[in-house]
């Protein structure tokens, strides 16, 4: 048979409608590996399968139902034997040879795939677990900062607590320094207007006395402490009582140029029979400067020459001694510096 014989036959075998001789020509034909007839077969199939479509519905026998439930029973399981070719038969059957040329493959189950799924579950909880782990490391880790930024909160507000207080306390302390402040720079102003009083009666009875000297200069201890007065170089010491003379107060002269002093007094009480105020001036031990007495009702004054250099002295003090005075101070203290 001719090429053409044999590709008009193609409708016929996808039918079924070729004798036994022509159908195994037709195969041997398709086996050799024609193209155009392998596509022109295909095509006729797809169109003999729907030849049955066509037909006109036949209504089964009543019977038919009761037959197929009484001969129902569990499906054997189908076992997928590989197509084989009869020896006895020499040719396949239509639609045989598709088979044989082309085995259906059946899918293939992966005896891995339950692995595969599990290990998907364990590596999804396991993800699931971190994300958990990590959000309570977090959580934990916020908590932990929270509380150490409200301790500390704590421990400033102790701080600037103290702070506060310590201020507190330090403004009144300046506010009694500057009540002491106030109270000294009234004293000292009230000490200079008895000063410059004093000054005043002391000139006065030096005009007096060099009248009566006939007009020729004395030196007393009025014109010293108007020497002293005058000296740019002069220092004040403001002196007040102890609690043995509340009421005394004192004020020391002194000009480290000349080392000359005067020292005014008043309200010392009187001074007993046999003892004498002195002066003592203070720096690593006391220092004896000189003596007076005191009457009762009377202002005292002493004049001292050539006294030791005062530029160490750190304290002045007025002490009851023995007339004469001594060598170290034994007596009460009347009057202290307040420098």
């Amino acid at each position: 048979m001719t090429h053409e014989d044999l590709e008009a036959s193609v409708p016929l075998y996808a039918a079924g409608a070729l004798d036994r001789t022509e159908r195994q020509a037709l195969e041997a034909h398709l086996l050799s590996g024609c193209s155009a007839c392998h596509a022109a077969l295909k095509d006729y199939q797809s169109v003999a399968a729907l030849l049955p479509l066509s037909l006109s519905p036949i209504k089964p026998p009543q019977s038919l139902k009761s037959k197929i439930m009484a001969e129902r029973g569990p499906a054997p399981i189908p076992v997928e034997v590989a197509p084989t070719i009869d020896p006895a038969r020499q040719s396949l059957e239509p639609g045989e040879w598709m088979d044989h040329l082309f085995p259906p493959v059946a899918p293939a189950r992966s005896a891995s795939l339950p692995w595969a799924l599990g290990l998907g579950a364990v590596l999804v909880v396991a993800v699931i677990g971190y994300l958990v782990w990590s959000v309570f490391t977090q959580r934990s880790t916020d908590s932990s900062n929270i509380r150490q930024l409200e301790t500390s909160i704590q421990e400033k507000s102790a701080t600037l607590a103290a702070v506060q207080r310590e201020a507190g306390n330090q403004a009144k302390v300046l506010d009694e320094l500057r009540n002491e402040l106030q109270r000294r720079t009234t004293e000292v102003a009230n000490t200079k207007e008895q000063l410059a009083q004093r000054e005043a009666e002391l000139e006065e009875a030096h005009a007096q006395l060099s009248q009566r000297s006939g007009g020729h200069a004395v030196g007393t201890p009025q014109d010293e402490l108007a020497t002293l007065l005058r000296s740019p170089n002069v220092k004040a010491v403001a002196l007040a009582g102890s609690d043995m003379a509340k009421q005394a107060v004192g004020f020391l002269l002194y000009d480290s140029r000349t080392q000359n002093a005067w020292l005014y007094s008043v309200n010392l009480p009187e001074c007993p029979a046999g003892k004498a105020y002195q002066l003592w001036a203070v720096h690593d031990k006391p220092m004896g400067i000189g003596t007076f007495r005191m009457n009762a009702g009377e202002t005292a004054r002493l004049l001292v020459k050539k006294m030791p250099t005062f530029t160490e002295a750190k304290t002045f003090a007025v002490s009851l001694e023995p007339s004469g005075g001594s060598l170290q101070p034994t007596g009460p203290m009347y009057l202290l510096s307040r420098s």
